[in-house]
């Protein structure tokens, strides 16, 4: 699998298309692994048609005619969307000051009516607000929250906290404002998001790697964009990684830059008892000439896991990319990483 063109962590606008409809399912647990004291996951109910899902700016700013075509297409489907007000508001690059956005993504999480939340656009600034958020409905009535990037303090924080599951995955500036035009991984990716919110038990592949590390291993899987995962590192959000299947990926860093993260994961002992990691996007900005690294993404990732025997897959379809599959952080799967490839199946 290439790696598709890098898009800026703050200006992503991969196109796509989605398809979303639904069965309801009751809210299921999934137990700890043979021999592990953690506690059981919640995975949110899975939406059917009729359900309403809410539109919210947790972190950067957006406006409003640019989820337009995500209204439209949830809309088509069967779906009632709800547009929170931080959409279209700017505070700088925040969809509105810290209190709007902190009030609107209560007002979403809190709504009974609201099956699921949609985060408009990643960027920056869910850091400054997650510890203000009250998760005491959320925990009673949870949901599914969808997104990625800076979306990732949600999803670390989730995990550390309340062991319920959540969707990794493209947001709404990242639906084409054609449907009908978006090219077959466009599709690919959005119908993804529809296959994980409908229920539907997840199988993904990526093909052969010559730097993978074969094996086999099964647990939750947790993630999400590396940058993110290091700096809540010892935080109320940080990310627990011990007897889980990892997934990394980020966008417009310099390799000094990712062994940098890297060795902070080693040395908080985040690699060392994992049950498997997979490294998805990394698009790379050039080492400024005369000063070159000497080193892959490959050497880097290998290096720090090299004393360890999990499996390792390498250009996993997740990241700052036009081939960014949802990922259900929090439900367990199996990682089978072989000669021809790998696969990452979801496990019931």
């Amino acid at each position: 699998m290439q790696y598709l063109q890098p898009m800026n962590r703050k200006h992503f606008l991969g196109k796509s298309a989605l398809a979303l409809a639904s069965a309801a399912l009751p809210i299921s647990r999934l137990m700890a692994a043979p021999g592990k004291t953690a506690p059981a996951w919640t995975i949110p109910p899975y939406l059917k048609k009729g359900d309403v899902i809410g539109i919210t700016c947790p972190s950067g700013y957006i406006p409003e005619k640019d989820i337009q075509p995500a209204v439209q297409q949830l809309t088509a489907w069967g779906f009632t969307v709800e547009t929170g007000k931080t959409v279209g508001l700017r505070d700088g690059s925040f969809g509105g000051s810290d209190a709007e956005r902190l009030a609107d993504f209560q007002q979403m999480i809190d709504s009974p009516h609201i099956k699921a939340v949609l985060c408009a656009r990643g960027g920056y600034g869910f850091v400054r607000i997650i510890d203000q958020v009250d998760f005491t409905r959320f925990r009673r009535h949870p949901k599914w929250i969808i997104g990625f990037s800076d979306i990732t303090v949600l999803h670390c924080h989730l995990a550390h906290n309340y062991h319920i599951a959540s969707l990794h995955s493209k947001m709404t500036n990242s639906f084409p404002e054609n449907a009908a035009l978006a090219d077959a991984v466009q599709q690919q990716t959005i119908q993804s998001i529809y296959q994980a919110l409908s229920g539907e038990k997840m199988q993904y592949s990526a093909v052969m790697n010559p730097n993978n590390r074969t094996g086999k291993a099964s647990g939750i899987l947790v993630g999400g964009n590396l940058n993110t995962i290091e700096t809540l590192a010892g935080s109320a959000s940080d990310l627990p990684t011990a007897g889980k299947i990892l997934f990394i990926e980020d966008t417009h860093e310099y390799l000094y830059s990712i062994d940098r993260m890297l060795w902070n994961l080693k040395r908080s002992r985040k690699l060392q008892h994992l049950k498997g990691l997979i490294v998805g996007g990394f698009s790379l900005k050039p080492d400024e000439p005369g000063d070159e690294f000497g080193r892959t993404l490959y050497d880097i990732v290998m290096e720090k896991v090299k004393q360890y025997s999990y499996p390792v897959c390498f250009d996993f379809p997740v990241g700052h990319q036009k081939n960014n599959m949802a990922l259900k952080c929090g439900v367990r799967h199996q990682l089978i990483v072989h000669e021809a490839g790998a696969t990452l199946t979801e496990l019931r």
